[in-house]
């Protein structure tokens, strides 16, 4: 089977700790709630573009356009200023997210974790105070700054601090904090719809709440062993370890191979990103910017911000939409709480099959549906059954990207990346998410205008080039601790000419099987 499908080690491994202690849960816990303010962001900003209180003072012309385009109800929404102000918040958060990877380095995760909700709990009281589209603009930007240090941060920290038989559940956790936010966000706009004229603003102004939990969460977290190593604090990463694994636990093994890693990795620190270039990196590389682009491609981008304008678009009414966008978000979540439960028991590489499966065809379900009720010329009308059906397999989609790709895309480009270039490669990854989502926010209400029910099958075929692509070329990567990817990658039958063995001791690990 392409990718292996097993797990490698080497002894030096086997004397790790592998306590789960109350204080790595915690730390895990809190660093995990970095999410919250992704999650709520992109919750909220489906649910601001579908209120009329909002939309009248800010984009009015939306509003005409929808008394206007009454024949054609795939194109009520279609309106680059009204996109532009969903987007822009990725544009500033890609830049943040490439700049984070030399702060992370230089001051720790745990600090670019307080920069990144101080500077998203400034720009939400921007936006709940806005008066003109300039001021939503400006706070949208500050609220990227916010997620991209987040996003680049909290992954990071999360695979460094996890045992390695439990990184899957904790890396994992960044989505389900994501999808908390979006859960909370879609019932606060829900709530706040029914506030007239500053409902809007309520919406705005909940996304302090989020912005503190992080940075007030992050002041009692410490900083990973590997930042603290790799900023010469070797006392204080012993320690670290040391609440992490157990007051009893044998910690020299873990810490002897960190500074190992760390001392090697200094060596070649300078030029991260141009060394990230090198072809034995290449096979990190095309992993970490091909999983965020195929997460993109799964359609999921239509629950998590335009779920509400769909619905609306297909005949639900303002209060039944925002509500929709609710449940999806629930059963995101839930389906998350059972990607913990599974990730290091059946492996990354079943879950992208699961999800792949369950994706492809509610995406052909909703087309068909679209297709035979409402017709290529929007000028159709759903019925209530089929709204139904519609909405049944909307939560199916949403089940189906939640145990897949939503968590596993901060899984697998947090874990893979050797130290060296592992900083680098994070933010990278996460430009990438936010580049891909900058341009689906910006464009996919015009795709949807055009292509109609033709969306949501080109996005099935997607999923099917994605599947594809992940039976191929990626290795499992369950219980392999971070040092031992090279290893891994070196097996693969594609990526091993790209890899070369540098060591006896690598040659052992590319032997070695558990």
């Amino acid at each position: 089977m392409a990718g292996g499908g097993k797990s490698i080690t080497d002894d030096r491994h086997q004397k790790y700790s592998r306590m789960l202690t109350a204080s790595v849960i915690v730390s895990g816990f809190m660093a995990a709630s970095g999410g919250l303010i992704y999650g709520y962001d992109t919750g909220v900003s489906g649910g601001l573009t579908a209120m009329e209180s909002f939309l009248k003072p800010f984009f009015p012309s939306v509003l005409r356009k929808m008394e206007d385009a009454k024949k054609d109800v795939f194109c009520k929404y279609d309106s680059p200023v009204l996109t532009a102000f969903t987007s822009s918040l990725y544009i500033s958060a890609m830049v943040a997210s490439l700049s984070a990877g030399r702060f992370t380095n230089a001051f720790g995760r745990q600090a670019v974790m307080l920069l990144g909700g101080a500077t998203f709990f400034l720009g939400s009281a921007l936006n709940a105070a806005a008066v003109n589209v300039a001021m939503l603009i400006i706070g949208r930007l500050l609220l990227g700054v916010g997620v991209g240090f987040s996003n680049q941060a909290a992954p990071v920290y999360l695979a460094e601090m996890a045992p390695p038989q439990w990184r899957g559940v904790f890396t994992a956790g960044f989505q389900f904090f994501v999808d908390i936010g979006i859960v909370l966000a879609s019932f606060t706009n829900y709530a706040s719809s029914h506030i007239p004229v500053w409902g809007w603003r309520l919406s705005c102004a909940v996304a302090g709440g989020p912005a503190a939990i992080i940075f007030i969460t992050a002041l009692f977290i410490s900083d990973t062993p590997s930042s603290l190593v790799q900023r010469g604090k070797l006392e204080d990463a012993r320690a670290a370890l040391r609440r992490a694994r157990g007051a009893s636990a044998d910690i020299d093994a873990e810490l002897n191979d960190i500074t190992l890693a760390v001392e090697e990795s200094t060596q070649m620190a300078e030029g991260a990103f141009r060394r990230i270039l090198h072809r034995q990196y290449r096979p990190y590389l095309v992993t970490a910017i091909a999983i965020p682009v195929c997460r993109q491609l799964t359609g999921i981008i239509i629950i998590a911000f335009f779920a509400p304008v769909l619905f609306r678009t297909v005949g639900f009414g303002r209060s039944s939409a925002l509500m929709n966008a609710s449940i999806l978000g629930a059963v995101n979540m839930v389906s998350v709480i059972f990607t913990t439960t599974v990730i290091d028991r059946y492996g990354r590489r079943f879950l992208f099959f699961l999800g792949g499966t369950l994706l492809c065809v509610c995406q052909v379900g909703v087309a068909w549906i679209l297709w035979t009720k409402i017709g290529y010329n929007g000028e159709g009308k759903l019925p209530k059954d089929y709204a139904m059906a519609m909405l049944v397999l909307m939560c199916m989609t949403a089940g189906g990207f939640g145990c897949s790709w939503g968590p596993l895309s901060w899984v697998i480009p947090s874990e893979i990346f050797p130290l060296e270039i592992r900083s680098a490669g994070q933010s990278i990854s996460v430009t990438i998410v936010f580049l891909s989502t900058f341009l689906q926010t910006q464009f996919l209400l015009a795709i949807l205008c055009r292509l109609k029910e033709g969306t949501f099958i080109l996005y099935a075929a997607c999923v099917i080039v994605m599947t594809t692509y992940i039976a191929l070329f990626l290795p499992e990567t369950k219980g392999v601790p971070l040092e031992s990817m090279p290893a891994l990658f070196g097996r693969h039958w594609y990526w091993r000419r790209f890899i070369k063995v540098a060591d006896e001791r690598t040659e052992l690990q590319l032997r070695r099987e558990v």
